[in-house]
């Protein structure tokens, strides 16, 4: 059987019986595409030990449009993915590689970059007006940083999910995962502002210009009763609210690489810094692995340092 029929089968299946997410499929689509355009084989039974050894090595002097070679993390998606494609053969019974023949390479440690109390404060003071585009791109940055959301979560939220009596409302995240996320005081107001202002009907929370709006709405007088896509037409994308991120810190004067995440850090590592404990802060980033909050309290751990000898310093020179 055609190699490219199982895989189609096993994308199936990451759907179906794994209940993954639309993007973790493209994702895994992406990665066994690349390397079965590499590989050229027509059958699972050519995939062998040299044949992956040979990718990783591919895989390892690959540049990317900029000149770069990819991280190792980046190298390990694809290797995950044809590790759990050949998890999926042995469970159907192809004969094949076995996929604990396929190691993970050992990545190195994660950089976290993350802003200081007083960049978040000049980020957030740069989105300033009363306008539309002044009131939601505040509303955006104060929710990205109250409740640590993932700019994906960000986008997906629609405005009947939002609870500001309660300070809360709750997302999907990765694995198709809900959890209740809260809602600071300066949100709350913030967002408050940006709903009181909205005159449309449309369901997501955060969406394009007042301009935009309004072309929609005249549009839609013409074609009344056809509402179901009206979020699709509207809603922000992930990509608006990366550029949206990087206009104010740029406004606020912040040098660093600042995109949505970069604020998700900040928020965990606050947290931390002011003694959340590490599985709160996991519960409240959404991670499945403890692991992965872990990376953080290396970060902690060394801002902790620098506050010891900053004091100790003092001590010492008197």
């Amino acid at each position: 059987m055609d190699i490219n029929y199982y895989k189609k089968q096993f994308l199936d299946y990451l759907e179906i019986e794994k209940g993954r997410s639309r993007k973790t499929i493209e994702n895994y689509d992406h990665y066994l595409d690349v390397f079965l355009d590499w590989a050229k084989i027509d059958s699972v039974g050519q995939i062998n030990g040299d044949l992956i050894r040979n990718f990783r090595i591919y895989l390892n002097r690959l540049e990317t449009k900029n000149g770069n070679t990819l991280k190792r993390v980046t190298q390990n998606y694809y290797i995950i993915s044809i590790r759990s494609f050949l998890k999926y053969m042995a469970k159907i019974d192809v004969n094949t590689l076995q996929a604990e023949k396929v190691e993970i390479g050992k990545a190195t440690s994660r950089e976290v970059d993350f802003l200081e109390i007083d960049e978040i404060y000049r980020i957030l003071a740069a989105a300033e007006g009363n306008g539309f585009k002044a009131l939601r791109d505040r509303a955006i940055l104060e929710l990205l940083f109250s409740a640590g959301l993932r700019v994906s979560e960000l986008v997906n939220i629609n405005r009947d999910k939002i609870d500001l009596n309660n300070q809360e409302f709750s997302v999907r995240g990765k694995g198709d995962k809900i959890r209740i996320v809260f809602v600071s005081a300066q949100a709350k107001k913030c967002l408050k502002k940006y709903i009181d202002m909205r005159t449309d009907i449309d369901p997501a929370l955060f969406v394009r210009d007042a301009r935009a709006l309004k072309k929609f709405e005249s549009k839609n007088k013409l074609r009344a009763g056809k509402k179901d896509n009206v979020g699709d037409d509207l809603r922000l994308t992930s990509r608006s609210v990366q550029r949206i991120v990087k206009y104010y810190a740029a406004k606020a004067g912040i040098i660093k690489d600042v995109h949505p995440h970069t604020l998700r850090h900040s928020f965990a590592t606050n947290l931390l810094m002011n003694g959340a404990d590490i599985r709160s802060v996991q519960e409240m980033l959404g991670h499945s692995s403890i692991t992965t909050t872990q990376v953080y309290t290396h970060i902690t751990n060394k801002k902790l340092k620098e506050v010891h000898l900053s004091f100790h310093g003092k001590r010492n020179k008197k």
